[in-house]
């Protein structure tokens, strides 16, 4: 995949656990985790602007588009 989810920096910046984050913004841990570990194949706008809210940053710092990422899986 070559979008990086940059969900677990941005939590250790905050000194936040996921499961406090699952919390806040409403989605359930296994969820979280889905989408932490890269293997989600979308995300609802709402629940991008939730993590957004809640750790007080940019959808830029969670997702990262790398051409790089994608050679490697090859």
């Amino acid at each position: 995949m070559a979008i990086i989810i940059n969900l677990d920096v941005m939590l250790a910046k905050r000194k936040m656990k996921s499961m406090e984050l699952a919390d806040k913004i409403g989605i359930t841990r296994a969820n979280l985790s889905i989408l932490k570990s890269g293997k989600a194949k979308a995300i609802r706008f709402s629940t991008l602007e939730a993590i957004c809210k809640a750790l007080d940053c940019q959808p830029a710092d969670i997702l990262e588009f790398s051409d790089t990422h994608i050679i490697s899986e090859i």
